[in-house]
């Protein structure tokens, strides 16, 4: 049984969940990858609610260089080809057991991890192998919201997503006291 409460870190693949896994490559080589604003700002709620975020890929890109910086994510792991490596390198660096680690993955290459963290999970159209063996499968594909379905889910189980909710509603319903301007 997963135990929400107890997840200290997110790891994420980028390819395949971060983005749609589409690669594109202009004529020089220069690559490029879609993210999603809405995964990013799930990133920054559990980072928020003390939950810290980390990335693990096989590929190398100066693209997911970036995209951590904007996020806060301090941990990155490039061009792992056998992930469980950084994943063991992580525990030992963080302290973490893998029953507190949570990890997104999307293809066979995952599954070393998604088979010894504390909660599994995987996007939509990942490969029948992970969608058969983990904790939670979203209903959004990678790229397209799946790591917020993710960290909403993370959040609301672990019962931080009225402390987050906050800063977003008012303690109390706003009461006008006169018509709501029309913006004329």
């Amino acid at each position: 049984m997963v135990e929400f409460h107890q997840l200290k870190l997110l790891l994420l693949d980028v390819d395949g969940v971060m983005t749609d896994g589409g690669i594109i490559l202009d004529n020089n080589g220069n690559e490029s990858k879609r993210f999603n604003v809405k995964d990013g700002h799930g990133i920054k709620l559990l980072q928020r609610a003390g939950i810290a975020v980390g990335i693990v890929t096989g590929r190398s890109s100066s693209v997911v260089v970036h995209r951590a910086a904007e996020l806060g994510i301090e941990i990155l792991c490039q061009g792992a080809k056998d992930k469980l490596v950084p994943f063991n390198e992580i525990l030992a660096q963080t302290g973490l057991a893998a029953s507190a680690v949570a990890y997104v993955g999307d293809d066979v290459v995952d599954l070393p991890i998604l088979l010894r963290v504390g909660f599994s999970a995987t996007v939509a159209d990942a490969v029948d192998e992970v969608k058969n063996r983990v904790d939670y499968v979203a209903e959004r594909n990678g790229g397209c919201g799946a790591v917020r379905e993710i960290c909403d889910h993370i959040l609301r189980h672990s019962g931080r997503w009225p402390e987050i909710m906050e800063r977003y509603l008012p303690a109390t319903p706003a009461t006008h006291s006169s018509p709501v301007p029309t913006g004329e």
